[in-house]
């Protein structure tokens, strides 16, 4: 939410690497309610995936990515879905949301779509449901040193925006904590490796003690 593809930088030329065709996209996340923003970027990505003409297409999504991919998921069929990865989902909603949905700065940079990840039955993510597809979620538990005061709002581990148990979502195949915050999960090397590796297998590596 409020970033471009350039967060999503040094994971897409990861996957480049790999041999994945890679669709990184700019979407106006400030600008438009969930329901509107789900067809808008996940439709528009899918739509340049088939004019390439793939068979299969995995999803990598940060934050409210996740979001968007569920709701378009539940609401349009999609026979060539892979795997999918979210980094630090609001999947339950966010105490951040709760607190803040009310105070005009958080509105004006999160836009509708930010009052829409309340925890409560008015939040979104609480109606999509458990998710069908194979999903792993990899979410941190360090906050960035800005995030500190919204770190104080969750009432266990969290990444400065998402609570570790929010993270989760009935359903997903594999979840996996690390040590990193909201804004920086995606540009971790570990996380990068752990999220390719899922896509390969299904599941995340498990490292023997």
């Amino acid at each position: 939410m409020a970033r471009t593809a350039r967060s999503m930088h040094d994971m897409a030329e990861a996957a480049s690497a790999r041999g994945y065709l890679v669709v990184n996209i700019d979407y106006p996340s400030r600008e438009r309610p969930i329901e509107e923003l789900a067809p808008m970027a996940v439709g528009g990505a899918l739509e340049r995936c088939r004019r390439a003409g793939t068979r299969q297409v995995h999803f990598v999504t940060h934050s409210l990515g996740g979001i968007l991919v569920r709701y378009y998921l539940r609401h349009y069929p999609l026979p060539v879905l892979g795997r999918v990865v979210m980094l630090s989902p609001p999947n339950g909603g966010s105490e951040a949301a709760d607190e803040l949905a009310d105070w005009a700065p958080y509105r004006w940079l999160n836009g509708p779509a930010g009052q829409q990840l309340i925890t409560g039955p008015g939040g979104v993510p609480q109606h999509l449901g458990p998710v069908d597809f194979p999903l792993g979620v990899i979410t941190g538990n360090r906050h960035a040193f800005f995030d500190a005061w919204l770190a104080e709002m969750f009432p266990g581990p969290n990444d400065g925006k998402v609570s570790v148990e929010r993270a989760k979502v009935a359903g997903m195949h594999d979840f996996l904590v690390l040590p990193y915050a909201h804004p920086y999960i995606m540009d971790a090397p570990e996380v990068i490796e752990q999220t390719l590796y899922f896509l390969r297998h299904g599941r995340f590596r498990r490292h023997p003690d």
